[in-house]
C-alpha cells in the first residue's frame, strides 16, 4: 500500500483521544503526519513547565490549555486534519457522547482512576470500538520489555509494570514509544478494516 493508498483510507476515520499530556500529545502529531482525517480530542489541563520533557509543546506555549494548544501544533504539522479539543475533565456520560463515532480510542491519561473508567465505560457502552491504551512507560531503557497485547477489542501498549513515581519518572524517550506504539496500532486497525 502506497502513503496515497494509506492517506486515502484514513482521511474517512476518526480517532478519539483521551488525555493530551505525553502520551496523547505524541500519539495525535503523529497521526497527524500520517493524514488522518479527524481526531476529537479531550483534556482539562494547562501546560506546565514539567510537561515540556516529554509533551508535544513548546516554551512559549506555557499556561495554554492542552487542548488548544495541541490543535495548533496540529495544524502547524497538517492543516488538513480536523481536531474538534474539548476541555473538560472526561467523565462516563462525556466519553459515550464525545467518543461515540469514533473508529478507534486511545486512552492517553496520567492517573490510573481515569484509565479504569475510561477502559470500564468503553467496554460496557461502545464494546465495538477498539480501545488502545499505554500502560507501562516510566523511567528509561529497557526497550525489550516494551510491547502490545491484544484482549478482545482491548489493546495494551507498554511494559504494564512501570508505574511512574519520583523515583521512576516519566521520561520523553519511553513515553514517546509507547505513544508511538499506540499510533502505530491504531493505523493497523483503520488500514485493516473493510
Amino acid at each position: 500500500m502506497t502513503f496515497t493508498e494509506i492517506k486515502e483510507i484514513l482521511i474517512t476515520k476518526t480517532v478519539g483521544i483521551a488525555g493530551c499530556g505525553g502520551l496523547g500529545s505524541n500519539c495525535a502529531v503523529a497521526l497527524a503526519r500520517t493524514g488522518i482525517g479527524k481526531l476529537i480530542i479531550a483534556d482539562f489541563d494547562v501546560i506546565i513547565m514539567n510537561n515540556l520533557n516529554r509533551q508535544y509543546y513548546f516554551f512559549n506555549q506555557l499556561g495554554y490549555k492542552k487542548v488548544h494548544a495541541l490543535k495548533e501544533n496540529i495544524r502547524m504539522v497538517d492543516p488538513a486534519v480536523q481536531v474538534v479539543p474539548y476541555d473538560l475533565k472526561l467523565t462516563p456520560k462525556d466519553i459515550v457522547s464525545i467518543y461515540k463515532d469514533c473508529d478507534v480510542i486511545i486512552e492517553a491519561f496520567d492517573l490510573a482512576e481515569m484509565k479504569q473508567m475510561l477502559i470500564e465505560t468503553v467496554q460496557a457502552e461502545m464494546p465495538d470500538i477498539p480501545l488502545i491504551v499505554g500502560l507501562g512507560m516510566a523511567g528509561f531503557g529497557k526497550n525489550e520489555i516494551i510491547g502490545t497485547r491484544k484482549i478482545g477489542n482491548l489493546y495494551i501498549c507498554g511494559d504494564e509494570i512501570s508505574e511512574i513515581s519520583a523515583d521512576l519518572p516519566p521520561i520523553a524517550p519511553r513515553v514517546g514509544i509507547v505513544a508511538y506504539m499506540q499510533a502505530n496500532q491504531a493505523l493497523e486497525i483503520l488500514l485493516n478494516q473493510p
